[in-house]
């Protein structure tokens, strides 16, 4: 038991880490984005992550550890990519930037989902119900902000392919009918 205890301490520093680097990253992210729903929703993502910090800081407390972040090499890794996306984007078309912003922001979430998702694993088998149910609020809302990214980006996509597929043959078929 003391095992798991010490293995879901480690995931927690790992996670408070993490959360800490995105603090400092969502607000480049708002800034580099031009879509106004995608810059509402790293705003409100920002304000969730702290709210994510706390909860960290208080399971923490609960298992009479110190909240001691550990460094988070998987998120310093995406963060890079994502300043890369940011950076590599600047030339690019609103459109086209936009979808690289979600797909980094993306990584992001799916990498934070698993990260929860196994600490919430953890507290369950070893009967800290309260810091499960913590752990579970957050997951939902990182499972919450992965589907909004994919929902501001259907719309995006779809501008951006109708700009792409230029003029459009006229069918055979369509042609006679009108014809007709």
């Amino acid at each position: 038991m003391d095992q798991l205890k010490d293995l879901l301490v480690d995931d927690l520093k790992d996670l408070l880490h993490a959360e800490t680097q995105l603090l400092q990253a969502l607000p480049k992210m708002a800034e580099a984005a031009n879509n106004p729903k995608l810059k509402e929703a790293f705003n409100k993502h920002l304000q969730q992550t702290e709210g994510h910090v706390e909860r960290l800081k208080f399971a923490f407390e609960l298992l009479g550890e110190k909240p001691q972040p550990k460094t988070c090499k998987g998120m310093q890794g995406l963060i890079a990519e994502g300043q890369e996306t940011i950076e590599e984007s600047k030339d690019e078309e609103e459109l086209s930037s936009d979808l690289a912003l979600i797909g980094a922001a993306q990584k992001v979430e799916h990498y934070e989902i698993s990260g929860y998702g196994t600490a919430r694993c953890l507290a369950r088998q070893i009967g800290e119900r309260q810091v499960a149910t913590m752990l579970s609020q957050t997951l939902g809302e990182e499972e919450s902000a992965d589907y909004l990214l994919s929902e501001i980006s259907k719309p995006i996509l779809q501008d951006a392919l109708s700009m792409d597929s230029g003029p459009q043959p006229v069918s055979i078929a369509k042609t006679k009918a009108q014809k007709a």
